[in-house]
């Protein structure tokens, strides 16, 4: 489909870039600094505003509010920006905000998330492709949540925090410090339980991968010395490309200390 369908009610505010074969439906709101790119479609009662830039083939259901001012005290009107990449899901009532200037001044989504009914991505957040919030989940400012992780219903994620890819997060979480790739955290104060081996499985991660990836937990739960000096040991045993993207998610640059194995 070509054909750009907007409904009587909806409001596009002159300015607004609406792509092909997009879908604006009852009651939306679409501000003059928004770009929809082609087949984009708003289901109804959906805000779009700010200086929002929402990819190809995103579907946003009733309710939800995207590209709101950031709910940070320091906000002061600056120019910020959010962009969405391609094919997400963005469920009921869920809140994506602009960023700050202090952080960056953009809020980034990649593509192909899923982000259910109630969640929230605040200001200044930067989320990789494959993400999955469940419902309830909320992302505090400055966050980055790298590729193929799933972040459980009604848990939340501290500012600054990092989770790397493919990392899982259990529901009703608080996640207050950095999550290693590849990681299972649960519990009400989230701890390192272990690695998220289904997820390794479900996408085909070789046997031997998987091996030298328990190893490598299990060195980072038992050997000697702080956590990181642990890291770079493994980085000058392994061979394995999986283990080598833990060493250098430790070793990087964080404003937060790293949850670790119990």
């Amino acid at each position: 489909m070509t054909e750009t369908v907007i409904h009587p009610s909806a409001v596009v505010e002159e300015g607004a870039v609406i792509g092909q074969g997009c879908v604006v439906g009852p009651f939306c709101h679409v501000g003059p600094e928004v770009v929809l790119h082609d087949r984009v479609e708003l289901k109804s009662h959906v805000v779009a505003t700010g200086a929002t830039e929402i990819g190809e083939e995103t579907l946003v259901f009733p309710f939800s509010v995207i590209g709101e001012i950031p709910q940070d005290l320091k906000f002061r009107g600056e120019k910020t920006r959010l962009v969405i990449g391609a094919r997400n899901r963005i469920r009921e009532h869920v809140t994506m905000n602009t960023g700050t200037e202090g952080g960056g001044g953009v809020t980034r989504v990649g593509d192909d998330g899923l982000f259910m009914a109630g969640c929230h991505v605040a200001h200044d957040a930067q989320v990789g492709d494959r993400v999955i919030l469940v419902n309830n989940a909320a992302l505090a400012g400055h966050c980055v949540i790298e590729d193929d992780v799933i972040i459980g219903g009604l848990s939340g994620v501290h500012q600054w925090v990092r989770i790397g890819r493919g990392a899982i997060i259990g529901a009703v979480t608080m996640v207050t410090n950095d999550v290693i790739p590849y990681g299972l955290v649960q519990g009400p104060r989230g701890k390192l339980d272990g690695l998220n081996l289904v997820g390794l499985k479900r996408r085909g991660v070789k046997r031997s991968d998987i091996t030298a990836l328990r190893a490598a937990f299990q060195m980072l739960a038992q050997g000697e010395g702080a956590f990181q000096d642990r890291a770079r040991r493994l980085g000058d045993e392994t061979q394995s490309d999986y283990v080598r993207e833990i060493v250098d998610f430790v070793l990087g640059d964080s404003d937060r200390s790293f949850l670790t194995p119990g």
